[in-house]
């Protein structure tokens, strides 16, 4: 088996890997991740025991336990370039051999959940919902550098979805998240499609002083029906997580919490509460 070059796995002089500086041995099968590194805290302080904090740039990793889980609870940062280094480096860590530089003979999938904030873009899912995502719609370019493979029903509800955004200027992209984490989860919560944007103004259909090219992104996009599957919120990560997993072999779960109303233009005054509640409801169901 051919080894992995220095210049493709990245790994520092105390054997962590480049952009997370983590070991394999530091992170465990089930992981939560955030966005923002302050959110990591927020998380662990419901942990019974932490073993591990280690932090670079916006990479912060907490690992410990819930009663006899071992859970890495891990930050991000915004968007899917991100999340390209994340998945990747996760990957590495637990399927690749760093003293060989070589793939594993046998391969571990791990269980990534994470836990998110969102704007609704529908009238019946209001602020203060938490809702898990059933697919990832990815606007941006992410996965126009990967070979994917898609179920013949995403494939199918992903022309839906191309057809009725005609001005779109990305070509999208469509992932289902883990179905068995959905049912272990979210099995109560609202469900929808996440569309995943590649910004937070206009991207997401925020108008600014710079002039939005696509008009009336947000009734555009939660316009959209089929056999009951709606796009129902917008945020910066889903889409490259699902997809990511898919190619990788893991299992992952987007869980949101909605902050912000986008077609009645109303956001969340008590939004820590929010987050709050959606963090202790994943760790009491993992």
């Amino acid at each position: 088996m051919s080894k992995i070059s220095e210049a493709d796995l990245i790994i520092n002089p105390d054997g962590s890997i480049y952009h997370l500086n983590i070991k394999p041995e530091d992170v465990a099968d089930i992981i939560i991740t955030v966005g923002d590194p302050d959110r990591v805290s927020e998380v662990s302080k419901y942990f019974d025991s932490i073993e591990l904090k280690k932090g670079k740039r916006e990479f912060h990793t907490h690992t410990g336990y819930i009663g006899k889980k071992r859970v890495t609870v891990l930050s991000t940062g915004i968007g899917t370039d991100n999340i390209d280094i994340v998945f990747n480096e996760l990957d590495a860590l637990v399927n690749i051999d760093f003293d060989t530089r070589t793939i594993k003979s046998v391969l571990k999938s791990l269980n990534i959940i994470r836990v998110g904030t969102s704007g609704s873009i529908r009238e019946d899912i209001p602020v203060g919902s938490i809702l898990a995502s059933t697919h990832g719609l990815g606007l941006d370019a992410l996965m126009s550098y990967y070979e994917t493979d898609i179920s013949i029903e995403d494939r199918f509800l992903l022309q839906k979805i191309t057809a009725h955004l005609p001005t779109l200027k990305s070509i999208p992209y469509l992932t289902s998240g883990s179905g068995k984490l959905l049912e272990q989860i979210g099995f109560d919560m609202p469900k929808g499609i996440t569309a995943t944007a590649p910004g937070f103004y206009a991207p997401q259909g925020r108008i600014m002083r710079a002039k939005n090219l696509i008009p009336n992104w947000i009734e555009s996009l939660s316009s959209f029906e089929l056999n009951h599957q709606k796009i129902t919120n917008l945020e910066m990560e889903t889409a490259g997580i699902y997809a990511l997993a898919n190619a990788l072999g893991h299992q992952a779960l987007s869980i949101n919490a909605i902050l912000a109303q986008r077609i009645k233009l109303e956001f969340a005054k008590n939004p820590d509460q929010i987050v709050d509640k959606m963090i202790k409801t994943v760790l009491e169901r993992i």
